[in-house]
């Protein structure tokens, strides 16, 4: 009877979702007939990985703004073209390590001026947040209008700072060029941009899954009442993770201006609606799901400029409304929504 009672007390814990995750690799299979060529179709592909990665450590800061906080941010863009031009701010002091024949050199400023790029972009997420946000905590339509007020008066400060013109942001000399794997060509910046994109990916998870502070900050978006009463400040939980959000932003904004080694100043208002597709196909505030719609929406954007440019543009929303059609609340919704 007692083994009856305890096997009935134990939780029912629902399986894992994979299926999601078999839709790039899927795609990646379909589109490889259509291209034809293996080489072509393999360039395409890792291009299309690196891109993914790029635009996912953009967008994770603003699903996790969003999911945590329940902030919708428009003014994301805006840290996403500051920290890529705060990054300038070294060409001139480093740019000696930048042309250096040397590999540790070369990544000495790459890290330098990521870690600048952040560190701006976080600062500016704080004090965003402290003036702008705070006031406006749960409800959306305040949220959207300060926001998008704040990105415009931040682009033209931006511009007002450096310029209108185009920005030089060039690659260090050790990350130019391509790496031949066969017939395969593959930038070496791109590989680049995958293990960084791969680390970033798995601290978030450690972060949120196997930390106190990651277990702190989820219990708070459940119960924030809860947390308050336990002792924690959960109003400076929510600012931590508001500067962290800003901090990725602007570390993918460095990143893709090194892909594009120029700048402007609408950037960032230019990658917005790649980034608002991703954190919606992937499911309102998950992580995972940023990261397989960033993978969705860039292996698909590759794969329509090969094969069919003029319907490019489009084929990302094409594949929004189908994975909505799919899954109404995207890949991962979070449970709280």
């Amino acid at each position: 009877m007692s083994a009856s009672l305890d096997t009935t007390l134990k939780p029912v814990v629902p399986p894992p979702d994979w299926l999601p995750l078999a839709l790039a690799p899927v795609l990646a299979l379909a589109a490889l007939p259509l291209v034809g060529s293996p080489a072509t179709w393999a360039t395409l592909t890792l291009a299309g990985l690196a891109m993914g990665m790029m635009i996912f450590i953009m967008a994770s800061g603003l699903t996790l703004i969003f999911g945590l906080m329940d902030v919708l941010n428009f003014a994301h863009a805006a840290f996403i073209t500051l920290g890529a031009y705060s990054a300038t701010l070294l060409l001139g002091p480093r740019s000696d390590w930048l042309g250096a024949d040397s590999l540790v050199l070369n990544a000495g400023a790459l890290l330098v001026m990521v870690a600048l790029a952040s560190a701006v972009a976080a600062a500016a997420g704080f004090a965003f947040e402290r003036v702008i946000v705070r006031p406006v905590y749960g409800r959306h339509l305040h949220q959207i209008l300060v926001t998008v007020g704040g990105l415009i008066v931040a682009q033209q400060l931006i511009t007002a700072a450096w310029g209108p013109v185009q920005v030089a942001l060039p690659l260090p000399a050790s990350f130019r060029g391509i790496v031949l794997v066969g017939e395969v060509a593959v930038e070496r910046y791109r590989l680049v941009a995958v293990a960084i994109g791969l680390v970033v990916f798995a601290a978030m998870l450690l972060v949120l899954n196997r930390t106190r502070i990651g277990l702190l900050i989820r219990a708070g978006v459940e119960n924030p009442e809860m947390v308050e009463a336990l002792g924690y400040r959960i109003r400076r939980l929510f600012v931590g993770v508001f500067v962290a959000g800003s901090a990725l932003a602007g570390l993918g904004g460095v990143m893709w201006g090194f892909y594009r080694e120029a700048l402007t100043p609408g950037m960032g208002l230019e990658l917005t609606v790649l980034v608002f597709i991703v954190v919606i196909i992937g499911g309102l505030g998950s992580v995972g799901g940023c990261f397989v719609g960033a993978l969705l929406v860039a292996l698909t954007a590759n794969y329509a400029g090969f094969l069919a440019p003029k319907l490019a543009l489009g084929s990302n929303i094409v594949l929004m409304v189908a994975i909505l059609l799919w899954r109404s609340r995207g890949l991962y919704p979070v449970a709280k929504r």
